[in-house]
């Protein structure tokens, strides 16, 4: 178990907001590129093709059988074709955040692969769920994939800060398995996944309402009005709907109709978005390291 003086320490840590990691130069550039201009749309490839690992990882995401291709995709243009120009941008930028936090310490319970599964996966099920809201209440593609892909990465922080802690949380997470996961967070680190990657994305600079995402992903311990953000209503209904896929996460599986009504989605659509969530996770099981 932790004890109190690890407790403390990490927690002072995270206050010193300069000892959390600096944001990786490729996401800074890959963040600021407008992709209204050919100019902006060249730079892309041309960044994710001097990366190799983002470059392999959005071809293995344009080949998973979440994306139902028939051919095989092999360049980065191809994907872009299947998946969108935004799509492919946040992705980057996803990859470029999680891969450069990763220390190669020992982790006998966090699974990098596990968390980049859940959050590609929770990304997929919000664009499902936005789909069905109205046009004027929905986010952009771009916004929604960096939410879902972003919003666990307190995870990586705590794992990149204190190994040892991070792997006590998760060994936890999956011995504790059905308990409400802020509550063995608190009571094993005095801390949550959330505030840690809430104060990451505030160092980044990342617009608020992708901080508010990190922060309040899970129903908040202190109170804050986030009923302007659909981002954080869609990571919340995402993870309901796919509970527990890909980490052990234990969110309270119960979707009250308040929660569709507050993002204009009608209950009659409910189904069909159960449905349409629950094929692409069985998809995304199958992709398995194609991430």
């Amino acid at each position: 178990m932790i004890d109190e003086s690890a407790r403390i320490g990490l927690k002072r840590a995270i206050a010193n907001i300069d000892s959390l990691p600096a944001m990786p130069a490729i996401a800074q550039k890959l963040l600021a590129l407008p992709l209204d201009t050919d100019e902006g749309e060249v730079q892309l490839l041309k960044l994710i093709g001097q990366d190799p690992q983002i470059y392999a990882k959005i071809i293995g995401m344009a080949n998973s059988p979440m994306m139902g291709v028939s051919s095989k995709v092999s360049s980065v243009q191809d994907a872009v074709l299947l998946l969108g120009m935004n799509r492919v941008k946040s992705v980057a930028i996803g990859i470029a955040s999680m891969s450069n936090l990763v220390k190669l310490a020992p982790a006998k319970y966090f699974n990098l692969q596990d968390l980049w599964l859940h959050s590609m996966t929770i990304a997929m099920v919000m664009h499902i769920i936005a789909k069905a809201m109205p046009r004027n209440l929905r986010p952009g593609d771009d916004q929604i994939f960096l939410a879902g892909l972003l919003h666990d990465i307190g995870f990586v922080v705590l794992h990149h800060i204190n190994p040892v802690a991070s792997d006590e949380l998760h060994q936890q997470l999956r011995l504790q398995h059905g308990r409400p996961i802020l509550d063995i967070e608190l009571e094993t680190l005095n801390i949550t996944h959330c505030f840690i990657g809430a104060q990451l994305a505030m160092q980044w600079d990342l617009p608020p309402e992708i901080v508010e995402v990190l922060g309040y992903h899970h129903s908040p311990y202190v109170e804050k009005n986030v009923t302007g953000n659909p981002l954080v209503h869609l990571v919340r209904l995402a993870e309901k709907v796919v509970s527990d896929f890909g980490i052990a996460e234990h969110t309270d599986g119960k979707i009250y109709d308040h929660e569709w009504v507050e993002l204009g989605i009608s209950l009659a659509d409910v189904e069909d978005i159960h449905i349409q969530a629950n094929e692409l996770a069985l998809q995304a099981a199958q992709s398995g390291n194609m991430f």
